[in-house]
C-alpha cells in the first residue's frame, strides 16, 4: 500500500504459563499497527473530517485485517478483537478518533474477522514510543467476560508529532487460565449489595 503509511507493525504473542501455571488452552494474540501522516495537520480546525475518512480507513482496516488473520491462521481463529489509535502531539485526538470510530474501519474489521459485536477501543495523544493497552473482547458476544483482555502494544518511533498510529488486534481465546464465571452464572446481588456502604467509624 502506498501513500500516507510510514510503516507496518505486527507483533504476536502466545501465552503458555500464567504465574507458573501452564495455561490450559494456549492463547495467541496479535495486534497490527499502522503509522500514518496526520490528513489534518496543519489545516487548522476543520469539522468535517469526512473525506479523508473514507479515503483512508477502510484501506488501512484491510492492511491490517490482513495482517491480524494471517498471524492467527485465518478469520475463523479469531475469537476476540479491540482497535485503537494514538495521534502524534501536533494533532487532536478527534484525529485518532476519525480513523477508527466509523463504519470504513470497524465495518471492514468487522466483517474481516467474522465478527457481529462492536468493537472495543482505546485512543489516546502521546509522544513517540507510548505504550496503549489494547482493549479485546469477543467478536460475537461482548458480554462474555472470559474474552475481556488487553494487549499492550508499543511502537518506539510512532507515532511522530504529525502521526498517527492505528492498531487492530486480535485474540484467539480467552484470558489465560480465565475463571471468573460470567452473566449466566452469576448468582443475583442481594439489596444490600448493591446500595452504598456505610463507613464504619474509625
Amino acid at each position: 500500500m502506498s501513500g500516507p503509511i510510514r510503516r507496518i507493525v505486527t507483533v504476536v504473542e502466545e501465552s503458555l504459563l500464567e504465574l507458573g501455571e501452564p495455561v490450559r488452552v494456549p492463547v495467541r494474540r496479535a495486534a497490527a499497527v499502522a503509522v500514518v501522516a496526520n490528513p489534518w495537520l496543519g489545516k487548522g480546525i476543520q469539522h468535517d473530517l469526512s473525506a479523508e475518512v473514507a479515503e483512508l480507513a477502510p484501506r488501512i482496516a484491510h492492511e491490517l485485517s490482513d495482517r491480524l488473520i494471517a498471524a492467527l491462521g485465518g478469520a475463523a481463529r479469531v475469537e476476540a478483537f479491540g482497535k485503537a489509535a494514538i495521534v502524534g502531539l501536533d494533532g487532536e485526538i478527534e484525529h485518532a478518533g476519525a480513523l477508527i470510530h466509523t463504519p470504513y474501519f470497524g465495518d471492514v474489521l468487522r466483517s474481516r474477522t467474522e465478527g457481529e459485536s462492536i468493537i472495543v477501543f482505546s485512543d489516546q495523544r502521546a509522544a513517540a514510543g507510548t505504550t496503549l493497552s489494547v482493549p479485546l473482547w469477543h467478536k460475537e458476544h461482548a458480554s462474555t467476560r472470559s474474552h475481556y483482555q488487553t494487549l499492550p502494544v508499543r511502537v518506539p518511533d510512532a507515532p511522530r508529532p504529525g502521526e498517527i498510529a492505528v492498531i487492530a488486534a486480535v485474540s484467539d481465546g480467552p484470558r489465560p487460565n480465565a475463571r471468573i464465571g460470567d452473566r449466566t452464572t452469576d448468582a443475583a446481588l442481594a439489596a444490600e449489595v448493591l446500595s452504598r456502604p456505610e463507613l464504619e467509624n474509625a
